[in-house]
């Protein structure tokens, strides 16, 4: 199964439904950006795979077509199954991109093995997969009408982002529950926007509006700090920009530092690398949910093989995936009363659309 083409695509695409615009702590957003990688073997076998296109906002320049002449000299030849020594001895970065190309090795070896992805990862434990509704930040009314409509749709779960400032937070959350009262659960975001001082006070307020889970409310170096403030809150803590490497993983588990873990491809280096995560947390009886990176239908289907195949994921996972105008999927992923079905088709289980991949390609960028 030797890579004998190489091809990548930077892709955008307008956000519509709740979250346009998503309003985060850094900045709103009215569009979802990717980077597509396509492998194909000397044996005409495709693979697919996807990581989000991060704004250099957030400390990471975005990908541009350049990246497809680094990729090129260094994947033509190798083995498309050898998962291990790409993550080993490839040299690649260890993060986005790597996590692109691990994708679609992994989608090549699903179809040369004709299985779905989830029965290399350890079969079936789960058929169908809860999603969390996920949302930028929004007035208190807004947030409540918004919630009521994802209720509405079959949604049990929403997850708001947050970390502009406390009072704000505290003014969405109790809008929420205002509008669905328990019959939803509630997840915020501060995305590493507060010091330990503000976040214990914050998980503090929270208490009796009852959330399933604070996310990452301080700087993923605050590790130490979180395993303090756990012990003075009923607000369970939940880390994702902490969760990267199976070194952090272990330091957050031995300090106690959370309830959940948030692992993510693009930010652990790969599926791989997420369901290695998963199994050590089981290990402390921390269960883990999917982060959503504004995603695709790829990584989203990469997301329902990881659960699908992992005991340790009995949450709902995290998903934009119904703000997208439009996916880039010959089938787009249905969604059923909050809920996705796993798909059974060999690799991945999905096929890409070229033409929606040209329709949505970042001007610049055509030809690679």
């Amino acid at each position: 199964m030797r890579i004998q083409h190489v091809d990548a695509f930077v892709i955008d695409v307008p956000q519509r439904h709740a979250i346009f615009p998503y309003q985060s702590r850094y900045l709103a957003t009215s569009s979802t950006g990717a980077l597509l990688i396509r492998l194909q073997t000397e044996s005409g076998l495709v693979g697919w795979g996807e990581t989000p296109q991060i704004l250099s906002f957030y400390g990471q320049e975005p990908f541009t077509a350049d990246v497809v002449v680094c990729l090129r000299h260094t994947l033509i030849g190798k083995d498309a199954g050898a998962i291990e020594a790409m993550y080993t001895d490839w040299g690649l970065d260890g993060g986005r991109l790597q996590s692109a190309v691990e994708m679609a090795m992994w989608d090549v070896l699903g179809k040369a093995c004709r299985q779905p992805l989830y029965r290399l990862l350890g079969g079936p434990y789960r058929k169908r997969i809860d999603l969390a509704c996920c949302m930028g930040i929004q007035p208190a009314k807004k947030a409540g009408k918004i919630a009521r409509a994802f209720l509405q749709q079959g949604y049990t779960t929403i997850k708001t982002k947050a970390g502009r400032s406390p009072e704000e937070d505290l003014a969405m959350v109790r809008g929420i529950r205002d509008a669905v009262g328990d019959q939803m659960k509630v997840r915020i975001d501060p995305n590493t926007g507060y010091s330990p001082e503000v976040c214990q006070q914050l998980a503090k307020d929270l208490e009796p509006l009852e959330l399933e889970y604070l996310e990452q409310p301080m700087p993923d170096e605050n590790i130490t700090d979180s395993a303090r403030i756990r012990k003075t809150t009923t607000t369970p803590l939940a880390l994702n920009e902490s969760v990267t490497t199976l070194e952090h993983v272990r330091e957050i588990l031995e300090l106690q530092a959370a309830d959940f873990l948030l692992p993510d491809t693009y930010q652990c280096g790969g599926l791989w690398a997420v369901k290695l995560i998963v199994d050590v947390a089981a290990s402390a009886g921390v269960p883990c949910i999917f982060h959503c990176a504004h995603d695709f239908g790829l990584k989203t289907a990469a997301m329902l093989h990881v659960a699908a195949s992992s005991p340790n994921m009995p949450m709902a996972n995290d998903s934009t995936y119904y703000g997208l105008e439009s996916d880039i999927l010959t089938e787009p992923l249905s969604i059923d009363r909050g809920c996705m079905k796993v798909p059974d088709s060999p690799g991945l289980g999905v096929d890409v659309d070229v033409s929606l991949v040209r329709k949505y390609l970042v001007s610049g960028s055509a030809g690679i």
